[in-house]
Formats: structure tokens, sequence, C-alpha cells
């Protein structure tokens, strides 16, 4: 083994077990998930190029790093201890959501283009919060409204009103004991979403569109998800043609938490998306990223992954139309919790809840000493 001083190591997860069961010292779980592991694949990267990978058993790992230099032990130890420390539950008003375990986040979009019902209630919201309403008792664990499209090519809401789709929403179920998510990149919004009772922000533009939006987030104290994009804070879905989106997308999620951290967003309120759809350059690199969920653990906090009735899932599905993708959704779904994400955010709430009890289950059973 040749390794690079001035290469960057990067450590994910890998090598899936049922159960940890007499592999006393050759297996590791997954940010106090459900998931145990028993390998390290080790990427090294210079000069933006991966120069170099292995897989390492989680018992040989100290040895593999006894042949990198000091400063790469120092930060290999550091990202495996993130990759493995459990990761602190969301205190969201009255309801705390544990993340020791996959949980649902339910979308309600109040847009004319809503795929989620959110459209049928545009100028009801009494009907709007009894949807969501509705997909709290089906088992979302967060519901996150939003009053403005992300969609490529949808025109940008004037924040009054994209306040005045959702303000009324929130304030009939401030005192529901549902937690509440607000899907904005704008901070006359997240103020006035969190000030009426919602408890988290949503910002698909990882709080960079709008420059009041992380001093609105800071003095809240509110939990923020920050979402990777390939384009402009004004246009996420503009295409990045680089050559190992995975990578790419760590270091730029890392960079932007670092940020938040410093400004006084403590790391544990903190929850990162990999952006599935927002400026990646095609269908493969969606996929890639998808397949190497695990790696972005090393980054400590949370994953969050959206990918329901994506393009993703019409393109392997004959170009299905949004609302004919309900299976590949919860396939995604699926996938997301194998590799230890923490939060799905889909359409489908009933069926993606049965389907992460029936995963569940397989869980249980297998961690469960015979």
């Amino acid at each position: 083994m040749t390794v690079s001083a001035t290469a960057r190591l990067y450590f994910r997860p890998t090598g899936l077990i049922d159960a940890p069961f007499g592999y006393d010292g050759q297996f590791a779980r997954i940010a106090g998930g459900m998931q145990f592991f028993s390998q390290w694949e080790v990427i090294a990267v210079e000069g933006g190029t991966r120069c170099g990978q292995w897989l390492v058993p989680i018992d040989r790992i100290e040895d593999w790093l006894a042949g990198v230099s000091s400063e790469q032990q120092e930060a290999a130890r550091r990202t495996i201890a993130r990759v493995t420390s459990p990761r602190a539950a969301l205190e969201l008003g009255s309801r705390i959501v544990r993340l020791d375990q996959p949980q649902v986040m339910a979308i309600l979009n109040i847009t004319p283009d809503s795929f989620s019902g959110g459209s049928d209630h545009l100028d009801d919201p009494a009907g709007a919060a009894a949807l969501a309403v509705d997909m709290a008792a089906t088992c979302a664990a967060i519901i996150d409204i939003g009053g403005e499209s992300t969609r490529p090519g949808a025109e940008t809401v004037w924040e009054e009103d994209e306040k005045a789709r959702v303000l009324p929403i929130v304030e009939r179920l401030k005192d529901s004991g549902i937690a509440l998510s607000l899907d904005t990149r704008k901070a006359a919004v997240m103020e006035a979403g969190l000030a009426a009772g919602a408890h988290l922000v949503n910002d698909v533009s990882a709080l960079l569109y709008d420059d009041r939006a992380l001093e609105v987030v800071v003095r809240s104290g509110a939990p923020v998800v920050l979402m990777h994009y390939s384009g402009k804070p004004n246009d996420p879905h503009a295409q990045d043609n680089g050559a190992d989106p995975l990578i790419e997308i760590y270091d730029w999620l890392e960079e932007r938490i670092a940020a938040v951290e410093a400004a006084g967003v403590p790391r544990g309120r903190i929850i990162a998306d990999p952006g599935i759809g927002f400026g990646k350059a095609s269908v493969a690199a969606n996929l890639a990223v998808i397949n190497g969920l695990a790696l972005l653990h090393g980054l400590g906090v949370p994953i969050l992954l959206g990918a329901s009735r994506k393009r993703i899932v019409g393109a392997l599905a004959n170009e299905a139309p949004a609302d004919q993708r309900l299976g590949g959704s919860v396939a995604l779904a699926l996938k997301a919790a194998e590799l230890g994400v923490q939060i799905v955010r889909v359409h489908d709430v009933f069926e993606t809840v049965q389907a992460l009890r029936v995963w569940r289950g397989l869980r249980d059973q297998a961690l469960s000493p015979s």
C-alpha cells in the first residue's frame, strides 16, 4: 500500500452485516443506528481525482493507518468517530424525533404543481392543515410545508405570497404536537414561519440564497437542513459535470456545515441533504450519489434524502410520469434506510411508512439474539 502524504482520505462504511453477534471487534455501527458494517472503503483523493481505493476490515484499520502520515491519521480518526457516533434526537417543539432509526418527512407543498395534494388546497389552509394531520396520523415524523416550487424552471414566488400560502397552515397546526418544517430559502418566510410555530428550516440553498437567512436560523435556535446543489443560489438546477459527484458533494457540504456551525448553529442542529436532482449532470451521477450515501456519515450530521417521485425514477421506469413513480420512490427510501440515512422526505407517506416498518421488522429480527 502506498498513499501520497498529500492525499485526502475519505471513509465509507461498507460490508453491511445483518447482526453483530459472534463478530466481536469485527464490526461497527453506523451513526448509532440499526445498521452494522464490517469494512471501510478508504478513498484517497488528490487534485480532485481518486488516486487509490482500499477495502479494510474494521479490526485492521489501525494497522492500515500506520502506513499514512500523522496528519492523515488524525483526520481519519476524526472522520471514523463521526461515522460511528450516535446522532442526537431532534427536539421539534413538543415532539422528539429519534434518529437511531429512519424517519419520514412528509411533503406538503402548497403550490399549483404539487404532487402531494397541496395543489388542492392553495386557498384552503384548513384543508391543508387537515391533510398534514392525516400525514402525521400515518406516522410521518415531520411535515415539511412549502409555498414555492423548486422544480426545474419554476418561477420565483414573492415572499409575501409564499407567506400567505404557508403561515395560515402553520398557525392552525402550532398546538397540534406535530413537528413542522418550513421548506423555504427566504429569510422573511423563515422568520415569520418560526414565529408562527414551525420548528425546523429546510433550505434548498443551504442558507445562501438570502443574505439574512443564516442570521434568522442562528437567532431562532432551530435545526436546519442544508442541501447541496451545483448551480447558483438562485438557480440550483444549473448542471455540473464534475467527474466525482459523491466527493464533490461531501466536500461542499463539509465546507457549508463548518460555515454554519461557525456562525452559531450547533452541529447537532444541522442536517445534510445531498440534493438528488439538483444540478447533478446525469441519471448516472444521481445513482452514484445514492449508492455512495454512506460516505456522508463522515460529516457527523444526520442525512436527509429527498428522491421521492424525482426524474431519476422516471428515467429508470420507461419515463413514467410523476404520478406513477410510487414503486421507484419506495425503492429509493429503502436503499436510504439500508445505508443508514436518518430521514427520507416523501410524497407517499402511507406506502413509505409501511415499507420502512417491514424493513424495521427485518432488522429487529436480525438484532434479536436467538
